[in-house]
């Protein structure tokens, strides 16, 4: 090798160095220690292959279904890329755009009177009404404007809807620097219909994502994507006004949450755990580094179909994963609806569906 191109490759390492080190960012990584990841070889977690065989089904070449709802008419219903909302019948390839709300639909919820309630991580909380007009609910709480308004979910009465603010300080895009940083700056939130006020019910949680309520709405759950785990805020009874984990150190990142209504939740895993994001969790300049790296490659995320069904309480009785070639993923969404367990995703270009007694089957 000549003497100018090892001069060369110095420079070139003299600037990677000195990107790595000193490129501006935002991000301040906090220090802290994540459980040590469950197996996925052996135990509730164990690698399988039922996913595999899902459904494409619906509108096709649609961008980042990210979320989805069945309507009354059997009809899917999601939010796209673009800012649309648009619904198409499950054996259809054909859709209706619903509206545009000019921003990022996530989250959607059915409020009893007939409107559509959406988190939109960069609108806030909206409704769009039977005669498709959206209005805005809510945009902040205690003074602090929504960054990334995340999921939703309207109770039976529709007083309420409960809903998600991954975080204060990052917004929609930047989920990543948020997980990183792990700022503990995501909220849960309750907005009242009856008067337009929107409450705290619990703040510093790490990326604060899907929410479900529970049985007889005696709690609400809001999974913390950046922290493996769903926490848990009580209604109702005694423990009202507290809160504790459903369920703690799961095998990946928890986008979505629902709840079938009567004895099951489903849990959308967004990929496995990294174990380079673990293993440096306790090292936060190292972790500013990866950041700025991540400027310029591509995020090492794991492309893994992962859904996890549990009980009430917190039990794993469904374990659903696909790290095939070509598999459905990421997964940001599962909805079980009749003989169905739907499934929506932040990159894919449709929504899925696989039999509920094949998602089921020990």
């Amino acid at each position: 090798m000549s003497q100018k191109i090892r001069h060369l490759l110095l420079l070139v390492l003299i600037a990677i160095v000195a990107f790595l080190l000193l490129m501006p960012t935002e991000v301040q990584p906090v220090n802290w220690a994540p459980p040590k990841a469950p197996s996925l070889q052996t135990g509730p977690y164990s690698e399988n292959q039922r996913l595999k065989d899902v459904q494409r089904i619906g509108a096709q070449d649609i961008a980042g279904p990210e979320a989805l709802l069945v309507d009354a008419q059997g009809l899917l219903v999601t939010g796209l890329h673009d800012g649309r909302i648009i619904r198409t019948a499950p054996d259809s390839k054909t859709l209706e755009v619903l509206a545009n709300t000019g921003g990022r639909p996530l989250g959607l919820a059915l409020h009893p009177d007939g409107r559509l309630i959406i988190a939109d991580g960069i609108k806030g909380l909206l409704a769009l009404d039977a005669q498709r007009r959206l209005s805005t609910l809510s945009t902040s709480a205690n003074g602090v404007p929504f960054g990334f308004t995340d999921d939703v979910t309207v109770d039976a009465a529709g007083r309420y809807g409960y809903f998600s603010d991954a975080s204060s300080r990052w917004g929609y895009g930047q989920d990543g620097e948020a997980v990183i940083e792990h700022g503990g700056d995501g909220r849960l939130l309750r907005y009242d219909f009856s008067n337009g006020q929107t409450d705290v019910l619990l703040d510093h949680l790490q990326f604060a994502n899907g929410v479900a309520l529970g049985p007889d709405e005696s709690y609400v759950l809001v999974n913390e994507t950046g922290a493996y785990r769903i926490s848990r805020y009580w209604l109702k009874g005694d423990k009202a006004g507290t809160h504790d984990l459903f369920i703690d150190n799961l095998p990946g990142l928890p986008d979505n949450l629902t709840f079938n209504g009567r004895d099951r939740f489903w849990v959308a895993l967004y990929s496995p755990r990294n174990p380079l994001l673990d293993g440096l969790a306790g090292y936060p300049a190292i972790r500013k580094m990866m950041v700025r790296a991540l400027m310029v490659v591509p995020k090492p995320i794991e492309r893994k179909a992962f859904v996890l069904g549990l009980d009430v309480n917190g039990q794993v009785v469904a374990n659903l994963q696909d790290g095939s070639a070509g598999n459905y993923s990421p997964i940001t969404s599962a909805r079980e609806e009749g003989e169905w367990l739907y499934l929506g995703s932040l990159k894919n270009t449709s929504m899925a569906r696989l039999p509920l007694k094949l998602a089921l089957a020990l």
